[in-house]
């Protein structure tokens, strides 16, 4: 009689030899042993895959990476909101977190644990009986992008648990960062110079670059590693007691974990750990941009609790500010899709935090003179948190006698329209609207984009082509690209299914929302939200477009500025003509069903904690379709706060104003009494 307990020990165990010395090989450019000794067990595995096919484990290296490319990423709500973190930038500001810790930890000893802060892409990992069902980004915290197919190439990351004495959860939600260390991307890089491709700029675009693949062969093509740094759920619980224990338990199944972590007695050996990383940086296998600090034990985190994006149980301590110094070349004004005007100063070329970096953008006139910045000057160039590069400084001691100062253009520089800047706003706009070529491209892009109209095929090259081939002036003339098939099969690798492709995803986009209609259209100050309580509160179309300022600021999130706008939007004649085209072109949505008066119009909400029977999205959907606001923080001016599984700190804050608070239950019979239901996603 087969073992087959056995067997499958046996072939786990070279499951998990070969993830290492692939990971050492193909990842760290560092082969742990020679190509004949890798070919012996990778044989010896097929070997007994081939006598027992049926035991043959998911996650084996004899099958086929990857699968099917994908035409789009799906969007997906984490069950457990993937916050950020606090930062701190000196021993000042550590000391002070620690403060603020202890003193909600009276008469408790708090231990910290230390891990490097890993320059990557945080993503969750959902694992049902041990099985890897799926990877999804962090995105805004809230929703991400579904990228299984990708995440499954990457060969350090576990496909399927397995330990001999760990019994494996139900279920169980990773959290960590996916990066490419040093040694494969230079490798990467100098693979990618020598095919004449393009290079990436460090470690971190290389590595956000890779995973967002539609074709996940790309992916396990890319040196890419996972290092697990925390658990989001476990089902059922794991019984462990601190971070430290967590992460070691980690280990045990699979995972791995960064290269250092420390377990702290007091603040002040953290200060001591960090100067310590500080030195060994450069020797380190990947890139950080500082350390994680996090109180140790999970029951003081839990009486810790969060702020309203952030536990106040952990942060992120960051190395100091990467500068350099460079002079201004020029300064250039771009103009985006709303008209605004934004100088860019063109830099001489400097390295600094790992890329080299020749444009920096000014922010506005402002920014300008406060800065006192002119064409000529000698700047300091800042990459703080080693992410987006700014200007702090000037050195005027070092400023040319010939040192240009900069002025507000007072035409567009792309159509010459006037640059007006009313009294009050920090921003110059060109009055162009959509007879400027640079808004109507970025107009064009909203338009098409998924929370608009969601035509997808319409991309930068389509959209710059046919801009170039003026056959497409405006938003209207996307409804008459059919009328242009033969000029569109001319265009560079635009082959018949391509156009055809493109026509479908027009045609389809003609029934839509009248809430994703008023939002396509690019009113200043008018996002996705305040378009759905646009819609809501008025219902039809030429009810909004015909509404006077004092009956659009009795919309829930329309102030007076934005109310303005709105009526100036639909006063500008050439808006109005673009506007009926776009009707007559078959543009559509459902007529209202809901009445003029909803029952929860205006009233502030908040949804806080783990929702289990809908998610956020769908609870947010129902309340604004009762014409409510749902507001991310609670004040006094808040109607209910509706409290899932594990409500912090907005919980505590609504009892302590007296404001409503209803469970999810209650939640749900109400919404069904106005007649709402969960609509699917």
């Amino acid at each position: 009689m087969v073992d087959t307990n056995a067997i499958v020990t046996q072939m786990r165990q070279l499951i998990q030899i070969l993830a290492k010395h692939n990971h050492a090989y193909y990842v760290m450019d560092q082969p742990s042993i020679s190509d004949s000794e890798y070919d012996h067990l990778f044989h010896q595995l097929k070997a007994l895959e081939q006598q027992h096919p049926e035991l043959i484990q998911q996650d084996t290296p004899t099958l086929r990476v990857g699968g099917q490319a994908l035409s789009k990423f799906e969007s997906v709500t984490h069950a457990v909101p993937m916050l950020s973190l606090g930062n701190v930038f000196n021993q000042e500001e550590l000391f002070a977190f620690a403060r603020r810790v202890e003193e909600r930890l009276p008469s408790q000893q708090v231990q910290y644990d230390v891990e490097l802060k890993l320059d990557g892409l945080a993503i969750s990992l959902w694992y049902e009986q041990g099985v890897l069902v799926r990877g999804v980004t962090r995105g805004d915290g809230e929703t991400g992008e579904d990228i299984t197919q990708n995440v499954k190439t990457i060969r350090n990351l576990p496909k399927f648990l397995y330990s001999s004495n760990i019994q494996i959860p139900e279920l169980l939600e990773v959290r960590g960062e996916v990066l490419m260390p040093k040694s494969g991307f230079e490798k990467l890089n100098a693979d990618q110079q020598a095919r004449g491709d393009k290079t990436f700029a460090n470690p971190r675009n290389a590595a956000a670059g890779s995973l967002r693949q539609l074709d996940p062969e790309i992916a396990a093509s890319r040196p890419l590693a996972f290092y697990a740094y925390g658990i989001a759920q476990c089902q059922p619980d794991h019984g462990l007691s601190s971070m430290h224990e967590s992460l070691q338990w980690l280990t045990k199944i699979g995972f791995e974990i960064a290269e250092r972590q420390f377990l702290c007695q007091s603040i002040q050996e953290v200060q001591e750990k960090y100067q310590q990383i500080q030195q060994e940086r450069p020797d380190l296998s990947v890139e950080i941009d500082g350390m994680v600090i996090k109180v140790d034990s999970l029951k003081q985190q839990q009486q810790l609790g969060f702020l309203s994006r952030e536990p106040r149980w952990a942060t992120a301590y960051k190395f100091p500010a990467v500068a350099a110094l460079t002079t201004v070349d020029q300064i250039d004004w771009q103009v985006g899709r709303t008209g605004t005007l934004t100088p860019v100063a063109r830099l001489n070329p400097v390295f600094v935090g790992g890329v080299t970096v020749s444009n920096v953008t000014l922010h506005n006139i402002g920014e300008i003179h406060r800065l006192d910045v002119r064409v000529g000057d000698t700047v300091s160039v800042y990459r703080t948190g080693d992410v987006i590069p700014k200007v702090e400084k000037v050195w005027p001691e070092f400023r040319p006698n010939d040192a240009l100062e900069i002025q507000l253009p007072s035409q567009c520089p792309v159509c010459d329209s006037p640059v007006v800047m009313p009294e009050g706003e920090a921003l110059a706009r060109c009055s162009g609207g959509l007879y400027c070529a640079a808004q109507r491209i970025e107009a064009i892009r909203h338009f098409v984009s998924r929370k608009a109209l969601d035509i997808e095929g319409l991309g930068d090259r389509w959209v710059e082509s046919l801009l170039h081939l003026e056959l497409l002036n405006d938003v209207s003339d996307i409804y008459q690209l059919h009328q242009h098939r033969k000029t569109l099969l001319g265009i560079e690798k635009m082959g018949e299914k391509s156009v055809q492709n493109l026509f479908d995803a027009i045609e389809a986009s003609k029934k839509t929302t009248l809430a994703r209609f008023i939002y396509a259209l690019g009113i200043r100050g008018v996002g996705e939200t305040t378009a759905r309580m646009l819609a809501n509160t008025f219902q039809t179309f030429d009810a909004l477009r015909q509404a006077d300022i004092e009956s659009l600021k009795k919309t829930p999130d329309v102030g007076d500025i934005t109310a303005e706008w709105i009526v100036d939007f639909f006063q500008a004649q050439h808006n109005i003509e673009v506007v009926e085209r776009l009707l007559a072109a078959g543009i559509e949505w459902d007529a209202p069903i809901a009445p003029t008066r909803q029952p929860l119009n205006g009233e502030s909400w908040v949804l806080t904690g783990t929702l289990q029977q809908l998610t956020r999205d769908q609870a947010t959907q129902m309340l604004q379709a009762l014409g409510a606001r749902v507001s991310g923080s609670v004040s006094s001016k808040t109607k209910c706060v509706v409290a899932g599984e594990k409500a912090g700190s907005k919980l505590e804050k609504a009892e302590k104003l007296g404001v409503q608070v209803i469970s999810e239950s209650d939640f749900l019979n109400l919404m069904a009494e106005y007649g709402q239901q969960v609509i699917a996603e």
